[in-house]
């Protein structure tokens, strides 16, 4: 049924998101889903979906379409880039992957050592960012054998851990504030109040994702593991019962509106069937990880007079006015569970692109 729906996905839903709007860090999302399901099934078919995408990220001079200086979800395109490039060879691509990387070398940063979320948000981490960072910023440390920046992109997730960890809880708020200037933190800590879902997966991701790479590089590697390993029981200790999927609000099971949500529960059982591979994870993890995919496609994936489509997936969540200049984005609950859902957004099929193809893996 997977297969079916992100088969489907590629032929015509795609095409659409690509079509209505710029390249963006959920499109490469869905390059790094489709690769993934290459990867673990031999199934090079699956590469279609980012051949035909390429022009959608890049013009044919070879410059990168929506590319933006100090915005932290645009070093995400290196991730497109860099499958591209390692597919085709080709001389434009080498030369974009490298004007990517050059970002990051005058990216503004927290006085922690922190790359800014984006240049609207100064002296702000937010989870999301560490996805969409550092497991690019790993691989070309890697690359080009740039040993002595492990300690500043392992220290980054140190420091998040730091800033965004609820110790009571035993969860990760959405961000920080380091100024302390926005009105959605707690000014003693810089915290954001809630704990939202996808925020708290795309940290796990990155976790999953830059230890894969850095094992091999450097004994700090063990940090990602400590930290992985530290989170995901308190975080598994409040699964939906009914549907084995986590909430929106991961903490809040009586707030009104609150609902099992696709997209970070995808995240969080590709970081769980990962982890476990790479040994972050000690056995059982692994299956904890199937059980919640089994979930989203028990409870959303739905077949409509035979076409398949995605459900429960919030289309967006953020803190302060953002570029639309918005008044709701206060971190409040209300706020978070008044964003919209997404039927086949690319946060959800790409996530769960990327937990499927880990269920192959298990499976060979």
């Amino acid at each position: 049924m997977w297969e079916t729906y992100f088969r489907q996905y590629k032929d015509t839903v795609l095409p659409f998101w690509l079509d209505k709007q710029k390249w963006n860090y959920k499109d490469d999302i869905i390059m790094v889903g489709y690769d993934y399901l290459a990867r673990s099934s031999g199934d090079n078919s699956w590469r279609e979906a980012i051949f035909s995408s390429e022009r959608y990220l890049m013009r044919p001079d070879g410059s990168v379409i929506n590319l933006q200086k100090d915005n932290i979800d645009k070093i995400s395109f290196g991730k497109s880039l860099r499958i591209l490039r390692d597919l085709t060879g080709d001389a434009r691509l080498v030369k974009a992957v490298d004007t990517v990387y050059s970002l990051l070398s005058t990216y503004p940063r927290t006085k922690e050592g922190n790359f800014w979320h984006k240049d609207i948000y100064p002296d702000q981490v937010w989870l999301d960012g560490l996805y969409m960072g550092q497991p690019f910023y790993a691989a070309m440390i890697e690359e080009k054998g740039e040993d002595e920046k492990w300690e500043d992109c392992i220290g980054q997730f140190k420091s998040a851990h730091n800033l965004l960890w609820d110790e009571e809880r035993g969860l990760y708020v959405h961000a920080n504030d380091t100024s302390r200037k926005e009105e959605w933190c707690d000014k003693a800590t810089g915290k954001s109040r809630c704990v939202w879902l996808r925020a708290e997966g795309w940290y796990l991701m990155a976790l999953v994702d830059v230890y894969e790479i850095a094992r091999h590089c450097t004994p700090l590697s063990s940090v990602l593991k400590d930290i992985l390993s530290s989170a995901v029981d308190p975080l598994l200790s409040y699964l939906d019962e009914e549907s084995n999927m986590l909430l929106q609000l991961v903490d809040m099971k009586s707030e009104k509106g609150n609902y099992p949500e696709t997209s970070g529960s995808a995240m969080v059982a590709y970081a769980l069937m990962k982890g476990e591979r790479l040994g972050m994870l000690e056995k059982g993890y692994g299956d904890k990880g199937e059980k919640i995919l089994e979930g989203i496609r028990r409870t959303y994936l739905k077949n409509e007079d035979g076409t398949l489509h995605l459900y429960g997936i919030c289309a967006s969540a953020g803190l302060g006015p953002g570029p639309d200049n918005r008044s709701d984005r206060d971190g409040t609950p209300r706020y978070y569970l008044s964003e919209k859902q997404g039927t086949d957004n690319q946060h959800g099929a790409a996530a769960c692109m990327m937990a499927y193809s880990e269920l192959l893996r298990r499976r060979k």
